[in-house]
């Protein structure tokens, strides 16, 4: 393995940053008793604050059912900044954050909640307003309708913005998603609605664009002439844990293919954007989604592959079937792993076939995009070494090591010419001698800067949707109640392993 990436300070990041600072903002956080702000949310405002990346004048406000007074809101976030930030004890950033936090406890549906909750952005008279709404999927309409009634969602005297934040799962299907943004849009400007996709706050995926276009060596092989094909990968090792009652009415291709693989795929599918604005980037991301050939032909699909995971050992730890899980039916068909070969009409892309696959108890956790070449036309070193050039690859690898990765042959050490396989590894915790901030970080920065580039816009949704539906409509017609199957702790069934093969190739081994 050559490791490039160096170690230590990068020149080239020393010196005299000029990094934007959002105006005086309040953050509303609907759901704030819940895990996503546990886990997720309080610890990345932390790292922001740490970092000095908010506003002078910044506060929060929790909303939710569960009865707390300020003080244990406060305890709440304490407790979060331990168990998930790794922060013991108490610090001077995080009292002074502290201090800032406040709670309002009521129905979400209750017009009272949102008369306290005006007189509270009253008092303390920011102009910026940024709603989150990490709260299930069935609640959005009702809190965004309440907002509006109560004249939160129009900034005061013309002054300020006021934005809201969406968390995924944005619909359960095209008509579900298309009735979601009419709400919205009834309320709320496009420009006011912020889609979260925690995978596009990633370093790594973010990177991925400039790793194309501001690159000259990349972009003029970027296409089918030298690309023979693409797989995309998120593997998790866990199983459905807590999320049975969600996850039996999601499966895979909901919860991880409709909006995370898709949005890796436009990235790395789409045509360059003439500038590095949200409105030309999240365009030419929509168009690779527009291209994809339907799944399904009379009404069946060889290129859609699901299964559920059966028991067996991950880790060195035995786990229990899906349908033995906690809150799951025990004649359950819904698909813990999911695989897909999508063929794109694009000029650049015609004939490269995209293979994307995920699943639940997987060997490893990891989600990367790996780009493989064509081989040489010409193998000119084949009487003088026995040994099979391999092809060259492109691996950017997004969690849990980001970095990205080229295979390419080289000589062997020696006096006989033998070829081998070498990797170079640019990694992002050693390259830069600095941390990589959490996805949830980038992510509340830029909706608090008004930044929708990371964010999905409503065509694209929509358009994803339109993909994944007739599957899920056709997978529920079926008259089949038996979903092939795999051992937990394997790499998924034999039917994807046939999928990718009847093509010639295979899945790369992670």
């Amino acid at each position: 393995m050559t490791d490039v990436s160096g170690s230590g300070s990068n020149p080239l990041l020393d010196g005299l940053r000029i990094e934007p600072t959002p105006e005086p903002t309040t953050l509303v956080i609907f759901g704030a008793s819940g895990d996503l702000t546990k886990r997720k949310l309080l610890p990345a405002l932390y790292q922001l604050s740490r970092g000095q990346r908010l506003p002078a004048r910044f506060s929060v406000i929790g909303v939710a059912r569960s009865e707390m007074q300020d003080d244990s809101f406060r305890q709440h976030y304490f407790d979060s900044l331990k168990e998930f930030a790794d922060v013991d004890e108490r610090t001077e950033v995080a009292d002074a954050l502290a201090r800032e936090l406040s709670y309002l406890s009521g129905e979400m549906d209750d017009p009272a909640l949102y008369a306290r909750l005006a007189q509270k952005l009253g008092d303390l008279g920011t102009d910026g307003v940024l709603f989150y709404l990490a709260i299930p999927p069935n609640v959005y309409a009702t809190v965004v309708e309440q907002l509006s009634a109560a004249g939160l969602l129009k900034p005061r005297e013309d002054r300020g913005w006021r934005r809201v934040i969406v968390e995924k799962p944005f619909g359960t299907d095209l008509e579900s998603a298309r009735a979601l943004n009419a709400t919205l849009h009834r309320h709320l400007d496009e420009s006011q609605i912020f889609r979260i996709d925690h995978y596009l706050g990633k370093e790594t995926v973010q990177n991925l664009l400039v790793f194309r276009f501001a690159n000259g060596m990349f972009e003029p092989v970027w296409n089918r002439r030298y690309i023979d094909h693409v797989q995309i990968t998120a593997a998790e090792t866990v199983g459905v844990e807590r999320r049975a009652a969600y996850y039996e009415h999601a499966g895979a291709l909901r919860d991880m293919v409709q909006n995370h693989l898709m949005q890796l795929l436009s990235l790395v599918a789409m045509e360059p954007p003439i500038t590095f604005s949200a409105e030309n980037v999240r365009d030419r991301k929509l168009d690779p989604l527009l291209s994809i050939q339907p799944l399904l032909e009379d009404g069946r699909s060889s290129n859609v592959i699901r299964a559920q995971y059966t028991a067996g050992w991950v880790n060195g730890k035995e786990v229990p079937a899906y349908r033995d899980e906690e809150g799951v039916r025990p004649d359950s068909v819904t698909d813990t792993y999911v695989a897909l070969k999508l063929l794109l009409d694009s000029w650049r892309w015609a004939g490269v076939p995209f293979y994307i696959r995920t699943g639940k108890r997987l060997p490893k956790r990891t989600t990367e995009i790996a780009i493989q070449f064509r081989r040489p036309p010409l193998h000119i070193f084949k009487r003088l070494s026995p040994t099979v050039i391999a092809s060259n690859l492109l691996v950017v690898n997004v969690q849990p090591d980001e970095g990205i990765s080229v295979r390419f042959e080289a000589k062997l050490p020696g006096t006989r010419m033998q070829l081998a396989p070498v990797m170079m590894n640019f990694r992002y915790g050693s390259a830069f001698g600095r941390a990589v901030p959490e996805a949830y970080e980038t992510l509340l920065l830029d909706a608090m800067l008004g930044d929708p580039t990371l964010f999905a816009r409503h065509d694209f949704v929509e358009a994803s949707w339109a993909l994944i539906t007739p599957v899920l409509e056709a997978w529920k017609a079926s008259s089949e109640k038996k979903t092939p199957t795999y051992e937990a702790g394997e790499w998924g069934p034999r039917e994807a392993e046939a999928m990718v093969a009847a093509d010639g190739r295979r899945w790369r081994t992670l």
